[in-house]
C-alpha cells in the first residue's frame, strides 16, 4: 500500500483480497470483470484506489474494516476539493462561492481555460472536476476522457456542465468517464447536493 501527499491511497489486488476476506484470484476476477475499478502499473500489476474499493464494498454491503474506513474518512476530509473549469468567469465564480458555502469542507479551485485546468489538475489533484464541455479552442470530450484515463490527475470525479443541445450528449460523456451531467441554465442547489453526495459529505 502506498500514498502520496494528496492522500491517494492505493492497494494491490492481494491487499484488496485480504481486506474483503477473499482469495487473491477473486479480487483479480472482480477487476478483470470490471466490477471493481482499477488501473494497471507499467509492470502489469493491478492497483485499486481506496475510494473505488470503498464504493465497491458499500454497493455490495460488505463489511469494511475499521482501519480502512478510518483511512478513507481521514482522506475524504482532506480531499473535498473541487476544480471548476469554465471560461465564463462570472458563472465560474458564482458556482465557486455557492459550493464553498454548501459545505465547510469543500475547497474550490478555478480554471478558465484548458491550459490552466491542466496545471491545476496536476498541482492540486482535486477530488472532483466540474467541467464545462464548451471551452473555447478545446475539445471538451477529449478533456473529459483524458481526465478519466490519466493517472497523473489522481482519478478525480468528473461532472460535466454544458449548454449544448444534444439528446445523446449525457450518454456520450458518461461513457467517457463523467459521473454527473448538468444542463445550463444550472440548478446550483442540485449541483451542490450531487457533489456533496459524491464526496460523501454530510450536511
Amino acid at each position: 500500500m502506498a500514498k502520496d501527499s494528496q492522500i491517494h491511497i492505493v492497494y494491490s489486488a492481494l491487499e484488496v483480497a485480504k481486506i474483503c476476506g477473499v482469495v487473491n484470484q477473486t479480487a483479480i476476477n472482480w477487476i478483470r470483470g470490471e466490477h471493481l475499478k482499477a488501473f494497471t502499473t507499467p509492470g502489469g500489476q493491478f492497483r485499486v484506489y481506496l475510494d473505488d474499493l470503498i464504493d465497491f464494498m458499500r454497493k455490495r454491503n460488505m463489511r469494511i474494516p475499521q482501519d480502512v474506513l478510518d483511512l478513507y474518512e481521514q482522506g475524504s476530509a482532506k480531499q473535498a476539493s473541487v476544480l471548476i473549469v469554465d471560461d465564463d468567469k462570472g458563472l465560474n465564480s458564482v458556482i465557486a462561492k455557492f459550493l464553498e458555502k454548501a459545505h465547510e469542507k469543500i475547497v474550490v479551485y478555478q480554471a478558465f481555460d484548458g491550459f490552466e485546468a491542466g496545471v491545476q489538475l496536476v498541482d492540486k489533484k482535486p477530488k472532483c472536476v466540474l467541467l464545462d464541455l464548451d471551452l473555447p479552442g478545446v475539445d471538451g470530450f477529449e478533456v473529459c476522457k483524458k481526465i478519466y484515463n490519466s493517472e497523473e490527475y489522481g482519478k478525480p470525479i468528473v461532472c460535466v456542465i454544458t449548454a449544448l443541445e444534444d439528446e445523446d450528449l449525457e450518454k456520450e460523456v458518461k461513457e467517457m468517464g463523467a459521473v454527473e451531467f448538468f444542463k445550463k441554465p444550472l440548478n446550483l442547489v442540485e449541483i451542490a447536493n450531487r457533489i456533496k453526495k459524491r464526496l460523501h459529505l454530510e450536511d
